[in-house]
């Protein structure tokens, strides 16, 4: 038909292929000792990183940002500011709003959890051959450009 984009069976499974290994890298790699001990579960981590990353940020731009239920985000935040992770401060453009901030307690448990992730990571990196290091180092590149092409298409 005109105008409609004719993919193969073989992209669809590679496209397939390649979601998996991407979720399950990404699962694999989420649990930490550090991210465990403060009791922090895997949405509790992905807020905290974010408001790390984009912070400081209002709440309902957090929810926007996570796709979660605001209702349930003001208690994660909440819960965050009693464990000294984040703050609440003013929003110095608009008095009468808050924005969300980490902390450096916040900061440095991230760091740590980044640290530990990236340490199981290049252990097995280590197991791999030195081509198939050189091929996922080739890769990494254009699996940057694929997440920002993809960033906020499924919302």
């Amino acid at each position: 038909m005109p105008g409609q984009t004719v993919v193969s069976a073989f992209d669809i499974e590679t496209a397939g292929r390649l979601r998996a290994a991407v979720g399950k890298l990404s699962r694999r790699l989420r649990p930490t000792s550090a991210g465990a001990a403060a009791g922090l579960t895997p949405t509790r981590i992905s807020v905290l990183f974010t408001v790390v990353r984009v912070g400081p940020i209002r709440l309902s731009e957090l929810a926007a940002e996570e796709g979660v239920n605001p209702t349930m985000l003001s208690r994660v935040v909440s819960d965050f500011c009693d464990a000294g992770l984040v703050e609440r401060v003013v929003d110095p453009d608009d008095g009468r709003a808050a924005l969300v901030e980490v902390t450096a307690r916040g900061r440095r448990l991230c760091e740590r959890m980044r640290r530990e992730r990236t340490d199981a990571l290049n252990v097995e990196l280590e197991t791999l051959s030195d081509h198939e290091r050189r091929l996922l180092e080739e890769a990494v590149p254009v699996l940057e450009k694929l997440a920002e092409q993809l960033k906020g298409q499924r919302r």
